[in-house]
């Protein structure tokens, strides 16, 4: 993250916000699911496989099935953009979140929060530097490591304040959380249209964004 400028950093802190909005309806709408954090729900998967739950095993497994089918839709279509990889997979990224509150329009509620699993696991396309991830959106672990040890430093005569960018994304996921919380409340997956349409604005606004960065 320290190779980014800040425009690269607020639009971080803003895709993340996004991905802890979607998680929240994804969780909620699932019964305690996650649609992003792909480490709680290995957990739950080995705990429905020692009590033998058939159905929360075939849940997760197409959770786990659609996101990493969503991170190589990602990278496919970065790459394919080019210079324009950024916008391509947030275009990727709205176009998923419309096709899961369509699903949920249909009447195919439970199939459209699943499918938030794609547009989750593409959405990790966007900060990428040869082939790898090199800021992580929708899961905060490793943010919260890093942050640890820069504070760390900090206390130790390293830079002051080389934690604090870790601690914006955290934050960014945190207040989407919430955000996605309220909405769910209020029009229940209806939200993911609000998603869509903030991914789309991402989308048309990057070209035009002073982003620097080795991705």
């Amino acid at each position: 993250m320290m190779l980014y400028n800040r425009w690269a950093i607020g639009l971080a802190f803003c895709l993340s916000g996004l991905a802890g909005y979607i998680d929240t309806i994804g969780f909620i709408s699932l019964g305690g699911f996650f649609v992003s954090f792909m480490s709680g729900n290995t957990t739950r998967l080995g705990i429905a496989t020692a009590g033998l739950n058939g159905g929360n095993i075939a849940t997760i497994g197409a959770i786990l099935g659609l996101f990493v089918g969503g991170v190589i839709a990602g990278a496919l279509v970065g790459h394919m953009a080019g210079p324009q990889r950024k916008s391509a997979v947030l275009w990727l990224v709205a176009l998923a979140l419309a096709g899961a509150a369509l699903l949920d329009t249909a009447g195919f509620a439970f199939a459209g929060a699943v499918f938030l699993a794609f547009a989750m696991g593409a959405e990790n396309g966007v900060f990428q530097r040869d082939g790898e991830v090199t800021i992580a959106l929708t899961y905060m672990t490793g943010t919260l490591v890093k942050m640890g040890q820069r504070i760390a430093a900090a206390l130790t005569g390293g830079p002051r304040l080389g934690w604090v960018r870790h601690f914006v994304l955290w934050l960014g996921l945190c207040s989407g959380c919430v955000n996605g919380a309220i909405a769910h409340y209020l029009v229940g997956l209806g939200a993911i249209w609000l998603a869509a349409l903030a991914a789309a604005i991402f989308a048309i606004a990057v070209p035009f964004l002073p982003l620097q960065g080795h991705d």
